[in-house]
């Protein structure tokens, strides 16, 4: 009986190959008519055979499976399945589906990238920025675009830890992201207009129908990526990583206001005054007519206690936009600040006849303050007539001068609120 054992067992194992054999083609079959989601159980099913298969034959599978996995939007899956396939031809010295995996390369980014961009489209961003890494890690030589827009993508969904990475990798790489945009004239209609790529641009450069050919190169990512770098070291709160960032970003942009706007923010943060009011006076010079930077300048000085300055800045700032709410506010706080001094003084004051004099002087003064701040107030409620902090201040003032008209008016609107 014993030498029968080598014959059924050949036997088996010649059986089990063409059932191998059988049930992958059944399974290409599917895949080939873009079954795809019964080719998966297909090949679930068969998965029990492939486990002692022929490299020829567990190759084959792994590779049906990856297809199948990728066009179920299943990508990590797709990916394990092609990497196994890819080791078996490996170690068994074989070609074919491993070619047949380079040869897919590009429509697996493809279908990485359409689905990225739907996630983003619906505002899934952390999803969409792992299927952009994905697509970087496929061919991170040519792919580094998809790595530059996973760090954008991360951003969007608050994922700053992940963002950092890709942003900082980039910069490792010396990412510029430059592009050429190709331009051409038609001599028919005198029309410019894109060039779809260098192949189209250099066919039309030999005829004669088209004129005035152009190339375009866009502005290096790499100032934007460093400033990232450094606005991410902001929102996590690390200022010494940041203020180091932003003056890497500020060597490659020295006059890029929003850097220099971010530099001022860490020195403000830290509470150096002088060195924030030096940088807002450069961004001033780089945007004169930015009514925020003369509304933080007016801010600052009133921090210091230079009202004259600070209430100048918040007039400039009102003069270059008319409608910013905030600024009315602030102007008018700081013109009534003036207002403690006085009373103070009115409070050492005596009964005698040369104190009642200096008395009557220093109320005047007084309400010159409150009118001076009124029309500030009342330009404000007129942008705003919810503005509760102008409707209470208004009606104060009426009420400390005795403009009963005008104090019932305001707190009369303050009660409607």
């Amino acid at each position: 009986m014993k030498f029968y054992f080598p014959v059924l067992l050949a036997a088996l194992i010649s059986y089990t190959a063409v059932a191998q054999k059988k049930e992958l083609k059944a399974a290409q079959k599917l895949v080939d008519a873009s079954l795809y989601q019964k080719a998966l159980v297909a090949l679930d099913e068969m998965q029990p055979l492939i486990k002692n298969a022929e490299a020829k034959y567990s190759s084959h599978y792994y590779y049906l499976l990856g297809v199948s996995k990728q066009k179920n939007k299943a990508f990590d899956e797709a990916i394990a399945a092609f990497d196994k396939a890819n080791s078996i031809e490996e170690s068994a010295n074989l070609k074919k589906y491993s070619s047949l995996i380079q040869g897919n390369v590009s429509s697996l980014t493809n279908d990485l990238i359409n689905e990225a961009v739907d996630l983003n489209s619906s505002e899934e961003y952390v999803a969409a920025s792992k299927l952009l890494y994905t697509a970087y890690e496929l061919d991170p030589q040519n792919n580094k675009d998809y790595l530059y827009y996973a760090a954008s993508s991360a951003v969007n969904g608050g994922d700053y830890d992940t963002s950092l990475s890709y942003y900082l990798r980039l910069k490792d790489l010396n990412y510029e992201g430059r592009k050429t945009t190709y331009y051409a004239t038609e001599v028919s209609s005198g029309e410019e207009s894109e060039v779809p790529d260098a192949a189209t641009f250099a066919i039309y450069k030999k005829s004669k129908e088209f004129t005035n050919l152009r190339e375009e190169l866009s502005d290096s990512k790499l100032p934007e990526i460093v400033k990232n770098i450094a606005l991410i070291y902001v929102q996590k709160g690390d200022n010494e990583a940041a203020m180091q960032a932003v003056k890497d970003a500020r060597s490659m942009s020295p006059k890029d206001v929003g850097l220099i706007l971010t530099e001022a923010d860490l020195y403000n943060k830290i509470g150096d005054e002088a060195r924030f009011a030096s940088l807002m006076e450069e961004a001033i010079a780089q945007d004169p007519n930015n009514a925020v930077l003369y509304y933080n300048l007016g801010v600052v000085n009133g921090n210091k206690g230079n009202r004259e300055a600070s209430i100048s800045y918040y007039k400039k700032a009102i003069e270059l936009d008319p409608n910013y709410e905030a600024t009315y506010l602030n102007l008018a706080s700081v013109i009534l600040e003036g207002e403690a001094e006085i009373v103070e003084e009115m409070n050492t004051l005596g009964t005698s006849a040369s104190d009642n004099r200096k008395y009557d002087a220093l109320k005047q003064k007084r309400e010159g303050l409150f009118l001076e701040a009124v029309p500030y107030l009342e330009t404000l409620v007129s942008i705003n007539p919810n503005n509760a902090d102008a409707l209470t201040t208004l009606k104060n003032i009426f009420g400390t001068i005795g403009d009963t008209a005008n104090f019932k008016k305001y707190r009369d609107m303050l009660d409607s609120l």
